[in-house]
């Protein structure tokens, strides 16, 4: 990960995005992992979220790993250029991050089950970063999909910035915004490190080690 990154730390404007494409990704049908399907239509019991946490390899097994969600898929998202490729968002160029979208049973899982593991799973003060990946790609965001996924997010980095805080970090720097299109990425990106794919693959997402005091899994799931 980080092709192209290593200064790409500015937002760039609408009018300066690549123009991209109107040719949609074509993905797999199933997860790799889930067996669930990658794209629409899911489940109706389902509901989604999307995230953008770092390099989406590993943030999308984190999610994939956890009980009650149904299926995942890592794409493009936060950005202005329509189908984008993965050397094209590794540019700087398109505005968008590597995001991950996450398809779960309300029933068995919270959303802030899900926005705990978010924030847990990685640095969210990192600016345009996430360790050692550097680029507007790797911000921090949270695409809520709701006003009730929204409110959920900012209690949830409210009551996380107080740890963080406690623990000598700094101020959290991750966007809540509305949730744009998610334009699906590369077909080989899809599950990158399930055990069929890449085994022993490594992405280098990583939390704080703070605990963060949303979200109580349900043991009845």
């Amino acid at each position: 990960m980080g092709l192209f990154s290593s200064h790409k730390t500015q937002m760039i404007t609408a009018d300066t995005a690549l123009p991209g494409r109107e040719a949609r990704m074509p993905v797999p049908k199933r997860h790799e992992v889930l067996g669930g399907s990658l794209a629409p239509p899911y489940p109706e019991e389902t509901q989604l979220a999307e995230f953008a946490l770092g390099c989406f390899w590993g943030a999308e097994r984190k999610f994939w790993e956890t009980p009650g969600v149904v299926s995942t898929a890592v794409g493009y998202e936060g950005g202005y250029t329509p189908n984008p490729t993965y050397e094209e968002v590794c540019s700087g160029r398109t505005g968008h991050t590597e995001a991950v979208r996450v398809v779960f049973d309300p029933a068995k899982i919270s959303y802030d089950d899900l926005l705990k593991l978010f924030w847990e799973s990685h640095n969210p003060t990192q600016g345009m970063r996430q360790g050692n990946d550097t680029g507007t790609q790797y911000r921090s965001v949270i695409f809520f999909r709701s006003p009730e996924q929204q409110e959920a997010a900012i209690q949830s980095r409210d009551a996380y910035q107080k740890k963080l805080a406690e623990a000598g970090y700094g101020e959290i720097t991750t966007e809540i915004v509305p949730a744009g299109e998610f334009y699906f990425a590369e077909g080989y990106h899809q599950q990158y490190l399930s055990s069929t794919k890449n085994p022993h693959g490594y992405c280098g997402v990583g939390g704080t080690g703070v605990s963060c005091p949303v979200g109580v899994a349900r043991a009845d799931g």
